[in-house]
C-alpha cells in the first residue's frame, strides 16, 4: 500500500469512534445546548455560501467589463 492510502485508511475514524466523539459532545455541551450549536453552525455555513457565490459573481461581473472594455477598445 502506499503511503497516501495507508494515512486514509488509519485516519479516518469508524463507527466506534463516531459514537465515542458524539458521547464527549452531548457529555461536554448537554442535550439542550446541541440544536442551539447545529442551529449556529448551519447559519454560518449559509452565511459562508451565500459569500462564496456573491464573490463568484463579482469575479464573472468584473471579467465582463473587462470585456466589454476590450470589444471598445478594438471597434
Amino acid at each position: 500500500m502506499s503511503f497516501l492510502t495507508t494515512k486514509l485508511i488509519l485516519g479516518l475514524p469508524g463507527g466506534p469512534e463516531w459514537i465515542l466523539v458524539i458521547l464527549a459532545i452531548v457529555l461536554l455541551f448537554g442535550g439542550r445546548k446541541i440544536p442551539e450549536l447545529m442551529k449556529g453552525l448551519g447559519q454560518g455555513m449559509k452565511e459562508f455560501k451565500k459569500a462564496r457565490n456573491e464573490e463568484g459573481a463579482d469575479k464573472k461581473g468584473k471579467e465582463g467589463d473587462n470585456n466589454e472594455a476590450i470589444n471598445d477598445s478594438s471597434n
